[in-house]
């Protein structure tokens, strides 16, 4: 049995920790208010944008645009987005997960990959495959519009450049503080959504469009990958916040149930020293007594 003195140490030191883990605890959910309003509050922008692209892009050609260019899929670029720092439960762990699984299955099928990493978590699990083209790290905490640019016109250049044939995003989708989802979506080329024929006719003789479609679209393609990548990592920052707060809030029961388990240690070692003191004094006794 551990002696009264290792036993108090450990209480004391788990004690420690459950201050640490309640305070991280916190400032995460402090932080997550913030990264939840600002992610709601684009979701808006970015459907809205998801449908003025439909109406632009249903009754066009792909062939116009160099980014909707659809070819035979040889190379395949990821994007993989992560956190920065860990202490977030399984959730960056559940992202690359789903990144090298969706690896492991292009390689099967024959395809070059390369991943591009957005976060330290993703740079440091794919770092040694020797497949990162380009890496992100040291943003996720106080990221931008113009990170999301940076990051959209690299993989838009290298795409054009012929270098990659389909990009896809792998990230944590924020479906409530309590789920955090991994999920990938294809990036580029840029999809053509085709909707309901009445609907587009309704929208086309709702709009005049000034300048002509073909023009706006030059503009919208490269605006529309900014949008999707800023909108992911927004996504990504809401998730780690949550999952952060979920897992120091588990931390710090657990480290509540340790201290009751020592605690009785504690008094089982110390209930024993005292029966062995008075053991020791009744046999002295009864020693002089003889």
């Amino acid at each position: 049995m551990s002696s009264l003195k290792d036993v108090k140490t450990k209480i004391a030191g788990v004690k420690k920790t459950s201050q640490i883990t309640k305070a991280m605890n916190m400032v995460a959910a402090a932080k997550l208010r913030g990264a939840q309003l600002k992610m709601e509050n684009f979701r808006p922008y970015a459907d809205q944008f998801n449908k003025a692209m439909t109406s632009l892009s249903g009754s066009m050609e792909t062939s116009q645009f160099p980014l909707m260019e659809v070819r035979e899929v040889k190379a395949v670029e990821l994007v993989v987005v992560t956190s920065d720092r860990g202490l977030c439960g399984s959730f960056n762990a559940n992202i690359l997960k789903t990144a090298d699984k969706l690896v492991k299955k292009l390689e099967g099928e024959g395809k070059q990959v390369s991943v591009v990493c957005v976060g330290k978590k993703s740079r440091n699990f794919f770092r040694k495959s020797g497949k990162v083209r380009n890496s992100y790290v040291d943003i996720m905490g106080t990221f931008q519009m113009f990170n999301a640019r940076e990051i959209a016109q690299d993989v838009a250049a290298n795409f054009l450049a012929g270098e990659s044939d389909q990009v896809q995003i792998v990230y944590g989708q924020f479906v409530s503080v309590a789920i955090q989802r991994p999920n990938n979506a294809p990036l580029l080329p840029i999809q053509s959504v085709a909707g309901d024929e009445a609907a587009a006719q309704a929208v086309a003789e709702d709009y005049i469009y000034e300048p002509s479609p073909t023009e706006i679209m030059d503009v919208l393609l490269p605006l529309y990958l900014n949008v999707m990548v800023y909108h992911t990592m927004l996504e990504v920052g809401a998730s780690e916040h949550a999952a952060r707060m979920t897992a120091m809030d588990n931390a710090t029961n657990a480290c509540k149930d340790i201290i009751a388990n020592l605690t009785l240690v504690y008094n089982k070692a110390r209930q024993a020293g005292i029966t062995a003191e008075l053991m020791d004094i009744v046999g002295g006794a009864e020693a002089l007594r003889g």
